[in-house]
C-alpha cells in the first residue's frame, strides 16, 4: 500500500516485485532469471519497488535515489499479514494470497535474521542514496505528508 501511495504521489509506476517473481502455483522464477527480469523492470527512468528480495536488493539500491525501509513492529506486520488475505491481491496470477505457519514464521524471524543485512545494504549506498527508515505507522504518514508537499509532477524525488 505504501509503495502504490508513494507512486500516485511521484506519478511514477510501481513494480510488485512478488507479481514478477512467482509463477502460477507459487512456482519461483531461477535466479538468474530473476536477475535479467529485474534488471528490465528496473530500467525505465522513474520507479517505486515494492518488495524485499534481499539477495538482489544491491541490483536495486545501486540503481535507487531513496530507499525506504518500513521496519515496523512484528505485532503490526503480522496483523497487516493476516488482513492482506481479505485485501485485493497483489501476487501474480495463479498464485492466491495465504497466510501459512512458514510465512508467519520468516515474518516473526525477520528482524533478527533479514533486518541487519537489509539495513547493512541500504547503509553501503547512503553516501549516494537516501535511506528513510519508517520505524510507526505515525512516520509512515509524515513521510508521505512531506512527499505530498514537496513533490512536483514528474519531478525526481531528492528531499535533502
Amino acid at each position: 500500500m505504501l509503495a502504490r501511495q508513494v507512486g500516485a504521489i511521484l506519478d511514477a509506476p510501481v513494480i510488485h516485485l512478488d507479481q514478477h517473481y512467482w509463477s502460477p502455483g507459487w512456482v519461483p522464477t531461477p535466479d538468474d532469471v530473476w536477475v535479467e527480469r529485474q534488471r528490465a523492470l528496473l530500467a525505465g527512468e522513474r520507479w517505486i519497488v515494492d518488495g524485499n528480495y534481499s539477495a538482489t536488493l544491491e541490483l536495486r539500491a545501486e540503481r535507487a535515489d531513496v530507499i525506504v525501509f518500513l521496519d515496523l513492529p512484528r505485532r503490526v506486520c503480522l496483523a497487516r499479514a493476516l488482513r492482506r488475505v481479505r485485501s485485493p491481491n497483489l501476487q501474480a496470477p495463479g498464485c492466491p494470497q495465504k497466510i501459512d505457519v512458514e510465512f508467519l514464521r520468516w515474518i516473526w524471524d525477520f528482524p533478527g535474521r533479514s533486518r541487519p543485512r537489509l539495513l547493512a545494504i541500504a547503509h553501503t549506498y547512503a553516501a549516494t542514496t537516501r535511506i528513510v527508515q519508517l520505524r510507526s505507522g505515525a512516520e509512515v504518514r509524515r513521510y508521505l505528508a512531506h512527499l505530498r508537499l514537496h513533490s512536483m509532477p514528474a519531478a525526481k524525488l531528492d528531499p535533502r
